[in-house]
């Protein structure tokens, strides 16, 4: 499924004008870029959609660890993307999309975004990305969680203050800084390029 060039995300580093039609990404097609931008107009690895299709069913794409099977498929914000060398989706003060050389190879940062309690008062975490974790710890809205390939949580991040963190939105899109204090739903931030405190909500940050 494709959508109009000038309706796309401005989030993905594609030129304005060009073909009428971009390939839309299958989910959350707002906040992701689909496979075949990434691997042809942002790594240039590919230089047709044909091209990316060739290496699907060759099998050497992945996301999170799992095999890709459709040009399509939606690459979210620290999602990880393995083509020959792994990445990590993220984005730039410009506002733009990003691939950058993974940190962490065999594992993904992710925001908890909501909780549900299941049968048993088993609790799901919910995430940015549209997946969802089972926990046993003692894990808040807000909070960060590293995820395994398998889905397992390797390393849980309390939103607090001395933590580092990551700006999502805003005038301040792309840059990272130390939490200095949180009161309620607003969050200060030392910023670490500007070198200046900021006061942000609680939604648009990510602790790392």
């Amino acid at each position: 499924m494709h959508l109009k060039r000038q309706r796309a995300t401005t989030k993905l580093p594609i030129p304005r004008k060009g073909t009428k039609f971009v390939a839309r990404a299958l989910s959350n097609y707002d906040n992701s870029v689909p496979v075949v931008i990434a691997l042809r107009d942002m790594l240039k690895l590919a230089r047709t959609a044909n091209e990316v299709k060739k290496m699907i069913n060759q099998k050497i794409l992945k996301i999170n660890g799992r095999v890709v099977r459709d040009y399509r498929e939606s690459i979210s914000i620290f999602n990880i993307l393995e083509a020959g060398k792994t990445y990590s989706l993220s984005l730039l003060n410009t506002g733009k999309f990003v691939l950058e050389e993974a940190k962490h190879k065999n594992m993904r940062l992710c925001k908890v975004i909501d909780k549900k309690i299941l049968k048993n008062k088993v609790v799901q975490l919910n995430l940015h990305d549209g997946s969802n974790v089972i926990s046993k710890e003692n894990i808040a809205v807000g909070d960060s969680v590293y995820l395994d390939f398998e889905g397992k949580i390797k390393k849980h991040v309390s939103l607090q203050k001395g933590k580092e963190a990551f700006i999502i939105s805003g005038k301040y899109i792309g840059l990272k800084g130390k939490i200095e204090s949180i009161e309620g739903k607003k969050v200060n931030i030392l910023v670490e390029k500007l070198d200046k405190s900021v006061n942000l909500e609680k939604e648009i940050i990510v602790a790392e």
